[in-house]
């Protein structure tokens, strides 16, 4: 560093040495230094047109790349804008460092024009954050939020910068960085006895099956889960988050639990004699009756969060510690199970359970353009979803193949989430096909989005699966209250104009087979594309309400009227 600096410039060398490359964000009055430094670094920063969905691309570069992503907001509206994609982050322990301006340090409680209490509303939804009020404590905090940011459970660490602290100048001589953070200290290594106690039954089981969630990406242990799940030939089924983690078409996958997984294997959740959760916190939409899930297993959940095990389940062996690294112990004392039977009749009731997928009529079934996708992309494409119905047919129908390939808002189920994040994961992986795939409510919530695409020239392609509803909410209202109100979507913009307005290509598919060729024209071109998918207003997901039994519930939208 020079002799001396400002704050802004001290804040910009920090985040270089932590590797930042990009930067998510929306100017205000407050970041005047910090932008007045940033136009001279070579860190490159994209202009969202919303500040949520600065959070959710930053969140998206994280979940596609694996390393820290960065968003910047001002203070005031900015701030409690980005609050969303903060909390999102949180939920699915996304790793993200969020900034925040702030007014300066002798005007804070005054009710200063744009203030808040930023660091308040982010204590109970962000892993930690900082408000450096010099400038001299700047590079320590963002050394601190980087590391904590991307150890332990993954989770967003926000800074909040009042102005005086990015425009006062200091003397080098007076930065000074302790990386000591008491009280952090993350366990990484598992307890060797609870290690072998867990062993121990697994080797005595007939039935195991594991629970793979997103804790199993975050830890980058796929090649460990694998090796052994090989070695003992137990089948792996995953939550919502732990999509990706092994190939979905593998002989050993059972597909998704939970609310809108898979029935033989939440069958099978309550007939094993073993359960082995791997990042897995058992979210209420993994397990709909926790007084009766998996009543005749002893569970073994391995999580590098202490404050996980045993929060909504009874867990038998807690095992605190990096599931690549218990994995890695685990494969070194495993013997060999005997469960040959019983994995050998899972997976022949998953091939004769299998759904038809394939459909050729009109309106389009939204089986069907899964099918299409799958037929349109390659392994490495990266896909996001949003939430809702759109979000849980690809979770139900689409076979992932790499971990950090299908990216989808979890715990806060944001709508909004995907679009951004596919900008996200598009500048992390910039040689990637990334597909959105969105609803058209989450859509209209970020639609102005499609600005920063075309001044980015992002190749993203985004199909809308266009039904007129808010269709999980509408769903959940015939299901409980046997009617359906305000959650028709009508009049519903032409997205085909909508893209052409920004600049962008637009393409309307109504009929089997359109929609494959619509994906592989656009990847072809490395052309930024949104395809008004038509589907079939009518059509529904298989569901399992929390509380309830494994019976799926068999509805139609008849008479949809409101």
């Amino acid at each position: 560093m020079v002799s001396s600096m400002k704050g802004s410039e001290i804040l910009i060398e920090k985040l270089k040495e932590n590797g930042v490359k990009t930067i998510f964000g929306y100017p205000g009055g407050v970041l005047l230094p910090f932008y007045d430094a940033l136009c001279e670094s070579d860190i490159e920063h994209i202009l969202v047109r919303h500040e949520q969905a600065a959070a959710h691309a930053a969140d998206g570069y994280a979940r596609a790349s694996g390393k820290v992503g960065v968003c910047l907001a001002t203070s005031g509206p900015g701030a409690t804008n980005v609050t969303t994609g903060v909390a999102t982050a949180h939920m699915d322990s996304s790793p993200i460092v969020v900034l925040t301006g702030q007014v300066p340090t002798n005007a804070i409680g005054t009710d200063m024009f744009q203030e808040v209490d930023t660091i308040g509303i982010t204590m109970p939804i962000s892993k930690h954050n900082y408000q450096p009020r010099t400038p001299e404590r700047i590079a320590e905090d963002v050394d601190k939020a980087f590391y904590i940011a991307s150890t332990g459970r993954p989770g967003p660490v926000v800074i909040d910068l009042p102005r005086n602290a990015l425009e006062e100048i200091v003397s080098a001589d007076n930065i000074t960085v302790n990386k000591d953070i008491p009280g952090y200290k993350p366990t990484k290594k598992g307890n060797i006895k609870q290690i072998r106690k867990a062993i121990d039954v697994i080797n005595n089981s007939k039935k195991a099956i594991i629970v793979a969630g997103g804790g199993a990406i975050l830890s980058n242990c796929s090649n460990e889960l694998l090796e052994f799940a090989n070695l003992t030939n137990i089948p792996i089924s995953t939550t919502l988050m732990g999509k990706g983690i092994i190939p979905e078409n593998h002989e050993l996958s059972m597909g998704m639990i939970g609310m809108h997984g898979i029935q033989t294997t939440n069958t099978a959740l309550t007939e094993c004699d073993c359960l082995i959760a791997v990042g897995c916190r058992f979210s209420d939409r993994s397990v709909s009756n926790a007084s009766k899930f998996a009543p005749n297993a002893t569970i073994i959940q391995i999580d590098v969060d202490p404050a996980e095990i045993g929060k909504t389940i009874h867990i038998d062996i807690p095992i605190v510690g990096d599931a690549k690294l218990v994995l890695e112990e685990f494969i070194n004392q495993i013997d060999n199970p005997n469960q040959d039977n019983w994995t050998k009749t899972l997976t022949q009731k998953k091939i004769n359970n299998e759904e038809n997928i394939s459909y050729n009529q009109i309106p389009l079934k939204p089986q069907q353009t899964i099918k299409e996708i799958m037929e349109a992309v390659t392994p490495e494409t990266i896909v996001t979803t949003d939430v809702g119905q759109n979000q849980m047919w690809m979770a139900h129908y689409y076979k992932t193949h790499n971990p950090r390939t299908f990216l989808s808002s979890g715990g806060l189920g944001t709508m909004g989430f995907g679009l951004p994040a596919a900008m996200g994961a598009q500048f992390a992986k910039p040689d990637e096909n990334v597909l959105a795939i969105c609803g058209d409510g989450g859509f209209q919530m970020v639609s102005q989005e499609l600005a920063t695409i075309k001044e980015n020239d992002l190749p993203v392609v985004v199909c809308i699966l266009n039904n007129r509803y808010l269709g999980m909410v509408a769903q959940l209202q015939k299901l409980f209250n046997d009617h359906v109100y305000q959650t028709k979507l009508t009049p519903t913009p032409d997205f085909v104009k909508l893209a052409d307005a920004y600049g962008l290509k637009g393409q309307r598919v109504e009929k089997p087979g359109e929609l494959k060729e619509s994906i592989q024209e656009a990847f072809k071109a490395r052309e930024a594309t949104v395809i008004d998918v038509v589907i079939d207003e009518k059509e529904l997901l298989p569901i399992v309400p929390p509380g309830s039994t494994l019976d799926k519930m068999q509805m139609t939208f008849d008479n949809m009227e409101e």
